[in-house]
């Protein structure tokens, strides 16, 4: 792709989750113009690219600028995306399938359009902003609606012969526990995610259990699980110190099938903080008082929180269109009159 900075300077990133849509609009040296959140999901695909249009239309307002300032729009997706088409082939927590968003988005917006599965997204912008410094090894892994995990080996985007590299969420952690969406039964997503943490809660207060969670009437998420544990609550505390065994055993295999240095976290569920971490770290220390090898791979600082508000998705998804101004990229779906035959 031919840099256009200078004429249009500003570039966009898009994050989009199973909850939520944020969008940053980033000027020159990595500046922050404008923002926008859609606090709710994209909805069918049928629409989605006219949601996603909305939003990004909302952040230009927010920056004072207009949709000619725009070299190129990254989005991220969470789910299989093929890069060089701009197509979603399955976003399984979106109810997607062979989506054109590239096509339909570009065509809308009038702009180059650049799609990455969201969390490998985000790992390629932490490393390329050096977020954790000097750090060529690393995996993001993020925890939110959904699970997954992506990885920088040597400095580069491990995508994996069909994309699906770091799919972490959907290895079977329990084979008879429940089911997960992908089909399969005792997924990590479906064991961890925001929604599992949620059901986890209703399950056990449904045996008769005591909680102050209960005075939330079943509409309980993951975020009132974690302020119940961090205010004490028993039951909320049971099943924090459950999800950071889950998510440690997560950090020792990512370590041990690509031998990162750093295994970062990230994602909705991850915002609770301490009352997160603290679980995490100590089921590591478990695992390291077991064994030799484990002491040599999880060595302290092997974990890395992200803080909340870091807008890491968004800032990957940016990271991605301007890796494809710059043309380090695979490619950018192109606007229908960009296109040039022959």
């Amino acid at each position: 792709m031919t840099s256009v900075l200078g004429v249009r300077e500003l570039v966009v990133g898009v994050d989009i989750g199973g909850s939520k849509v944020a969008v940053l609009v980033v000027g020159p040296d990595d500046a922050v113009l404008g923002r926008h959140v859609l606090g709710q999901p994209v909805g069918s695909q049928d629409g989605a690219a006219d949601v996603i249009a909305t939003a990004i239309d909302n952040a230009l307002r927010d920056a004072g600028a207009g949709i000619s300032a725009i070299a190129a729009v990254g989005v991220g997706v969470p789910g299989r995306v093929d890069p060089e088409t701009g197509t979603v082939s399955l976003a399984v927590n979106l109810g997607w399938e062979e989506l054109p968003l590239g096509a339909r988005l570009a065509a809308r917006l009038g702009v180059p359009v650049v799609l990455e599965n969201d969390v490998r997204a985000a790992a390629f912008g932490l490393h390329r902003r050096r977020v954790l410094g000097d750090v060529e090894d690393l995996a993001y892994l993020s925890l939110g609606t959904g699970i997954s995990a992506g990885v920088i080996i040597d400095g580069r985007l491990h995508r994996g012969t069909r994309g699906l590299a770091g799919e972490i969420g959907h290895i079977v952690l329990e084979p008879h526990g429940p089911l997960c969406q992908c089909g399969l039964h005792g997924c990590f997503e479906a064991l961890a995610a925001g929604p599992a943490i949620a059901r986890i809660a209703r399950e056990e207060l449904a045996t008769g259990r005591e909680s102050q969670l209960r005075a939330r009437d079943g509409a309980i998420t993951a975020a009132d699980v974690y302020a119940a544990a961090t205010a004490g609550d028993p039951l909320a505390t049971e099943i924090a110190t459950r999800v950071g065994e889950h998510v440690a055993r997560a950090v020792h295999e990512l370590v041990m099938a690509y031998d990162v240095e750093v295994v970062v976290l990230g994602g909705g569920v991850s915002n609770a903080g301490d009352t997160f971490l603290d679980p995490i770290l100590r089921a590591l220390d478990v695992m390291r008082d077991s064994s030799a090898l484990a002491r040599e791979v999880l060595r302290p600082g092997v974990v890395h929180l992200l803080a909340p508000g870091s807008d890491t998705g968004s800032w990957g998804a940016v990271a991605v269109a301007q890796a494809a101004i710059a043309g380090t990229w695979p490619t950018a779906v192109r606007p229908p009159d960009e296109i040039v035959e022959g």
